[in-house]
């Protein structure tokens, strides 16, 4: 009996639902005001230029076994209260990719208080589902009155784009969709969520491709006093 040849991966254009999602992606950091911040500016154009690169160049998708946690109970209603909003393209977008979503801690050791709400789940990045070495997409989920321990991320440009609910982050303003939330790296943030709603937010990931592919977060630890 002759062995069959293998399957060769699916590629983007084979996966339109993933295409279309990036182009979601492309639009929200084409058109997201920028409030006149040179860096900010300067960081969409990075990131519309990485998921433009990844469009053209047709990369492979490495589906991940879909993954659930605790928090994404809360997923449902998450997208329900960003389809009626200016987000709502990008909703659909991830609801049509929503079966495949792997969704993860991100830490060996997770704290107690995120391990029911908190998960994110990876779109783009140098593990799929696709492929790139040089930028990481993705969405993060927060349960109601969710605390996100203060942390930051080595050699990594950091932006967030409210989807639905209302964040804080460091106490200095609140971000409710259609908010960019910027963080340049090594700089040290803390997120809270709003006491009624879940949060879903987008995120972008831009820096060196052994920065992207070694990342780490580390949360940083209260100083005993006395």
């Amino acid at each position: 009996m002759e062995d069959l040849p293998p399957v060769p991966e699916p590629k983007l254009r084979d996966l339109p639902d993933w295409r279309y999602l990036l182009q979601e992606y492309y639009e929200l950091y084409r058109f997201l005001p920028s409030g006149g911040s040179d860096r900010i500016r300067t960081h969409q154009r990075h990131v519309r230029e990485a998921i433009n690169r990844v469009l053209k160049a047709n990369p492979v998708i490495r589906t991940q076994p879909p993954a659930q946690k605790p928090v994404t109970a809360h997923l449902k209603r998450a997208l329900d209260e960003g389809r009626g909003d200016r987000m709502a393209g990008m909703i659909r977008a991830l609801e049509s990719v929503q079966p495949a979503l792997s969704w993860q801690y991100g830490y060996e050791k997770v704290p107690k208080g995120l391990l029911g709400s908190y998960a994110y789940a990876e779109v783009i990045g140098p593990n799929g589902p696709v492929v790139s070495a040089e930028i990481i997409l993705g969405v993060v989920l927060f349960a109601p009155s969710c605390t996100y321990p203060a942390h930051a991320h080595r050699g990594i440009t950091e932006s967030y784009v409210c989807l639905s609910g209302a964040v804080s982050e460091n106490h200095q303003g609140v971000y409710v969709p259609g908010s960019m939330i910027f963080n340049p790296p090594e700089h040290l943030h803390r997120i809270t969520v709003g006491v009624n709603e879940p949060a879903l937010l987008a995120y972008a990931w831009m820096g060196a491709q052994q920065d992207l592919a070694e990342q780490k977060m580390v949360f940083s630890r209260k100083r005993k006093e006395g």
